[in-house]
């Protein structure tokens, strides 16, 4: 049941990232954003673990900042892929994914925790 929501979630928070942060395609729907989600999912299901596995020890030596560049490239590969969800001219296409990829990494982490078995919370 939590996926489902997850995906909402995302579709929703892809959705308010398109209307909202400069750079990105203003006039999606949300038949774009549902499809985006499923886009990030995928991405992020596949091709996620291999990018963690590959600079996990980088991202050991800069204490998960370079998670974020992770993050960034996993999002460019959904906006790479999504139809209709794309960066303008507005601004730089690089800033604008990487607000967008930092919007999504905050979000995906507030779920995570929402999302925690029990035991978890308690050793933290």
């Amino acid at each position: 049941m939590h996926l489902l929501i997850r995906f909402i979630v995302n579709a929703i928070v892809l959705y308010l990232i398109a209307k909202f942060v400069p750079g990105f395609n203003h006039d999606v729907g949300a038949g774009t954003a549902l499809i985006a989600a499923l886009v990030f999912g995928l991405v992020n299901a596949i091709i996620g673990p291999i990018l963690r596995l590959i600079s996990l020890p980088i991202t050991w030596i800069t204490h998960g900042l370079f998670s974020i560049v992770v993050n960034f490239v996993l999002f460019w590969l959904t906006v790479l892929i999504a139809p209709n969800f794309r960066t303008t001219g507005e601004i730089s296409p690089w800033l604008a994914l990487l607000i967008g990829a930092v919007i999504m990494m905050l979000v995906s982490t507030v779920l995570q925790q929402i999302w925690a078995p029990r035991e978890e919370k308690l050793a933290a």
